[in-house]
């Protein structure tokens, strides 16, 4: 059995970004924890790596993966896959986690996190690859669901149940984004309470929120875009508050990558997840 990813604290973190460096770490406390993306610090040295060090001294790190390609269709790169290890290991992060998602084909990389149907056969594949990176890294891992704006007529399985069925088979925890569940519930037209019931909240190492921008389809439909470059909308919050109700306290992220703001406005997101959070422990 891998170490379980769940020793971070039950309290709001923050997606970190350098320009608030110097300001995290003047503030007491600001924020329970920092997510780093882990391609951002796969170098061999620099100024990266000497601050992620001193705010790992202060504060629990969580690492997160946008580019393991976990449902692609091709075998893991093993160089990813070693540069990631060499940073677990000096890291040793409290969470590492990656998503339910494939960005490579043949020798290409694509900078998106594009869907993959839930059939029987990419069940397999990506029980495989998630097999493959626990044992790895000598660790479980965290597995985090879409934000969705199409759905696959091959599709067999509900998403909910096709995590389930992952963390049952590999032993990896789920990663469950809030703000994604939303965005997909819009956009595929389904309950996100009735996901939330759905799913295997036990599970959970860590909740996400995130901005979304809203647009229209060709139809006039709405079709919201899980872009992170905004404060998380009300019914978010909403939905995050409903699925506490249910899961218990758990740690949250509060994730805003494009568009970054001022320090003292992230801070402020993470004290309403705080507010949230301390209003379903009362």
């Amino acid at each position: 059995m891998f170490d379980q990813t769940q020793s971070l604290p039950p309290r709001p973190g923050v997606g970190y970004k350098p320009q608030h460096y110097a300001q995290i770490l003047a503030e007491a406390a600001p924020v329970g924890w920092l997510e780093i993306h882990a391609e951002n610090y796969m170098g061999d040295g620099g100024r990266p790596l000497a601050q992620l060090r001193a705010l790992s001294e202060q504060f629990p790190i969580s690492v997160h993966g946008v580019g393991l390609s976990i449902g692609g269709d091709a075998r893991l790169d093993p160089n990813h896959l070693a540069r990631l290890k060499h940073l677990v290991g000096w890291l040793n992060p409290a969470s590492f986690s990656e998503h339910l998602a494939w960005s490579t084909h043949d020798s290409h990389f694509y900078n998106d996190l594009l869907p993959l149907p839930y059939t029987d056969a990419t069940l397999a594949r990506v029980c495989a690859h998630i097999d493959e990176v626990q044992e790895t890294l000598g660790r479980q891992m965290l597995l985090e669901n879409p934000s969705s704006y199409l759905a696959f007529a091959e599709s067999t399985w509900e998403e909910p149940a096709f995590l389930r069925e992952i963390a049952r088979r590999t032993g990896c925890g789920l990663l469950l984004d809030v703000n994604n569940v939303f965005v997909s519930a819009v956009n595929l037209g389904f309950s996100p309470q009735g996901y939330i019931e759905a799913f295997d909240l036990e599970t959970v190492g860590e909740l996400h929120l995130g901005g979304h921008d809203e647009d229209e389809d060709e139809h006039g439909a709405p079709l919201l875009i899980d872009s992170h470059g905004r404060e998380v909308a009300d019914p978010v919050w909403a939905l995050l508050e409903y699925t506490l109700a249910r899961s218990g306290a758990k740690p949250v992220l509060i994730e805003w990558d494009n568009d970054v703001p001022d320090w003292p406005v992230l801070r402020d997101e993470a004290r309403r997840a705080e507010a949230v959070l301390s209003k379903v422990l009362a």
